[in-house]
């Protein structure tokens, strides 16, 4: 045999011993999980729920330990610890994956007006035709999708001004997610936008230094930004849904069992997070109602809206995701 090919045939083997260590069914386990959201957050609830019931499913072999309010980091600091193996897993939106390097492909998730509602959005990322782009994410990311599943409040925006038709977004100065889709919707309005840290919204509210921002209403009461906003529109213009994420090799070492028992309770959090995200948001717009005023469809005028973006995102088509999938995505 070629000298060259056995010594790196016995390379080959020893780092396949190295990293390919399966994990037997009777093995203890420790997952760390990470999230952004506040103790209070329908979010943190879920993976309560999971910790929960992965635990009580394993009689404690498998324990989960939940960080949250980025106490690990923001998304991409854990997506980072994600791909050199020092956290186990992540609790946060599929739009977040369409900002991480390799990820593009998910930005389509952050289309304005794309999604009439949760489940369109559900059974889109859950069908055929997406699970190609999952794959090829994974891969360009090193990070997997383990599951998807539980609802969030829709976006809207608030302001020192009324927003009722296009025009009302002419040189806003507003901040917005760190997102090219978001960007563009905005410039396309005519609006200035801008990022700056969440930690930093409130105060750059209060001084001027911007006159809107666009989160839902829970992260609206949740961080008193009616405080230092006069307006909230209830656009709902860009839906989100939460995400497990994972990395791939240490998914790959689970026993079939235990990738069950994780899924399992992924899906019933992600039950969890729906029901209270609702109740939540309720219970949100009831307060804004009481604080400032809350613009919503006929007087907010959305149709207007939509049609002045309508082709924004046409010459991404097959450039940032695959040709064809807004077209499949619509048709649903």
């Amino acid at each position: 045999m070629n000298r060259f090919l056995l010594i790196a045939g016995l390379l080959t083997l020893t780092a396949g011993m190295l990293f390919a260590t399966p994990v037997t069914e009777d093995q203890e386990i420790t997952i760390k999980l990470g999230h952004i959201r506040d103790a209070a957050h329908p979010t943190h609830m879920g993976a309560l729920e999971f910790k929960r019931l992965v635990e009580a499913e394993t009689d404690g072999r498998i324990t989960v330990n939940v960080f949250p309010n980025s106490q690990l980091g923001g998304i991409q600091e854990m997506f980072t610890q994600i791909r050199s193996g020092d956290l186990e897993m992540v609790y946060g939106g599929i739009n977040t994956y369409g900002f991480t390097e390799g990820g593009d492909a998910f930005e389509i998730t952050a289309i304005p007006f794309l999604y009439r509602d949760y489940e369109h959005m559900l059974n889109s990322l859950k069908a055929d035709f997406f699970v190609p782009v999952f794959e090829d994410a994974e891969e360009r990311t090193g990070i997997k999708v383990m599951n998807i599943g539980g609802d969030t409040a829709p976006r809207g925006l608030t302001a020192s001004r009324p927003i009722r038709e296009p025009a009302d977004f002419r040189g806003l100065k507003i901040r917005t997610a760190a997102s090219e889709v978001v960007l563009r919707a905005m410039q396309g309005l005519g609006a200035l936008p801008q990022q700056i840290a969440f930690a930093d919204l409130y105060v750059s509210l209060k001084t001027g230094v911007v006159d809107a921002q666009e989160n839902g209403a829970i992260t609206v009461v949740n961080a008193s930004l009616y405080e230092v906003q006069d307006y909230y529109m209830k656009t709902d213009y860009i839906r989100d849904i939460e995400t497990f994420y994972v990395n791939p090799a240490w998914w790959d070492d689970l026993s079939a069992a235990d990738q069950k028992t994780l899924m399992d309770a992924s899906d019933a959090a992600g039950e969890l997070v729906t029901e209270l995200t609702a109740d939540q948001l309720d219970a949100a717009l009831d307060t804004l109602d009481q604080e400032i005023t809350v613009i919503r469809p006929p007087e907010l005028n959305l149709a207007a809206v939509r049609s002045e973006l309508e082709g924004a995102y046409e010459d991404w088509d097959g450039t940032k995701w695959p040709a064809g999938l807004l077209a499949k995505i619509r048709g649903m």
